[in-house]
C-alpha cells in the first residue's frame, strides 16, 4: 500500500461512518504504526515511538486527524489564514468525535463526568483541568494553545519522546459544557518540589536545547520548540532527586514558529 492508497482508505473509513469493517482496518493500521511497519513521516522514529507509548487511542486519533490535513502538495501541510485553520480544526474534531463515540471513548460534559468517575479536580491551568486519580493524574486538555487536534496530539507524542518518565496516555475525548473539544489523558503523579529557572536552563542545555526567550521559558533545537518550562511544570522528585517535566508546550519546530526550526509537517506514510 502506498501513501495515496493509505489516506484514501482512511478517508473511506471516515466517509462510511466507521463501520465494523472500517474499525477493524483502523485497528490494524494502529497496530502497524505501533509495530513500526507503518512509518508516519510526520515523526522521527523516536517520536513515532513516543506517539505509540501514548496508546492505540493516541495513534488512531493522530492518523484520523492526519487524514483531514493530508494533501496532494508533496505531503506538506500549510494554512493560508486563520479561517482555513479553524475549518480544518473543526473537521478533525468532528472525525475524532464520530470515531470515539463508535468505540466508547467519548465523554459528554467532561467537567461533570470526570469528577464522578475518576477523582476530584485539583488544579486548572491555561490548557488543562487536572483531576486526582490516586497514583496518577487525569488531565482534560483543551485546544486553546493549539487550535487543531493534530497539534495537541503531536504535543502528547513529543512529550512522551523527550520526557518518558511522565508520559501521557490518551484515554479518550469529550467536550466541556461550552462545547469545547477535550483530550482526556492520564499521567503519573510526581511528588516533588519546584525547580528554579537556572536549574531548568542547565537541565535543558544538557538535553541539547538552546534558551530562546527567558520571559516565556522558551527553548528550542532545529527540530523541537519547547516553552512554558517554568517552576510549576518542572519538579524535582522528593524520593530520588530526579528532575521531571510534568507539563510544557512542545511542538515540531517549523520555520513558521520563528525559532530556528527546520522541520516540515509531512503527511507521508510508507509501509516497510
Amino acid at each position: 500500500m502506498n501513501n495515496t492508497d493509505f489516506w484514501a482508505s482512511v478517508r473511506s473509513i471516515i466517509a462510511e461512518g466507521f463501520t465494523s469493517e472500517g474499525l477493524l482496518k483502523l485497528d490494524r493500521y494502529g497496530e502497524d504504526f505501533i509495530s513500526g511497519r507503518l512509518v508516519y513521516q510526520r515523526f522521527s522514529p523516536p517520536e513515532q515511538h513516543g506517539c505509540a507509548t501514548g496508546g492505540a487511542t493516541n495513534v488512531i486519533a493522530s492518523l484520523l486527524a492526519g487524514a483531514e490535513v493530508s494533501t496532494d502538495r508533496g505531503g506538506q501541510t500549510t494554512f493560508s489564514d486563520f479561517q482555513s485553520e479553524r475549518q480544518c480544526a473543526a473537521q478533525q474534531e468532528t472525525v475524532i468525535e464520530q470515531w470515539a463515540k463508535r468505540v466508547g471513548l467519548w465523554t459528554d460534559c467532561v467537567e461533570n463526568t470526570l469528577p464522578q468517575s475518576l477523582g476530584e479536580q485539583i488544579a486548572e491551568g491555561g490548557e488543562a483541568v487536572v483531576y486526582d486519580h490516586g497514583t496518577t493524574l487525569i488531565k482534560s486538555i483543551g485546544l486553546d494553545y493549539f487550535i487543531q487536534p493534530i497539534f495537541a496530539l503531536d504535543r502528547i507524542s513529543l512529550h512522551n519522546t523527550y520526557f518518558p518518565e511522565t508520559k501521557l496516555t490518551v484515554l479518550g475525548f469529550g467536550r466541556d459544557k461550552r462545547g469545547k473539544f477535550k483530550i482526556i489523558a492520564e499521567q503519573p503523579f510526581i511528588d516533588g518540589q519546584p525547580v528554579d529557572d537556572e536549574e531548568i536552563a542547565t537541565f535543558m542545555q544538557q538535553m541539547g536545547f538552546e534558551l530562546k526567550n527567558a520571559r516565556n521559558w522558551t527553548y528550542a533545537t532545529p527540530q523541537i520548540y519547547l516553552s512554558d518550562m517554568h517552576d510549576e511544570n518542572v519538579l524535582r522528585s522528593l524520593k530520588s532527586d530526579t528532575i521531571f517535566v510534568v507539563d510544557c508546550d512542545i511542538r515540531i519546530n517549523t520555520p513558521e514558529l520563528r525559532q530556528g526550526g527546520t522541520r516540515i509537517l509531512s503527511t507521508e506514510v510508507k509501509f516497510i
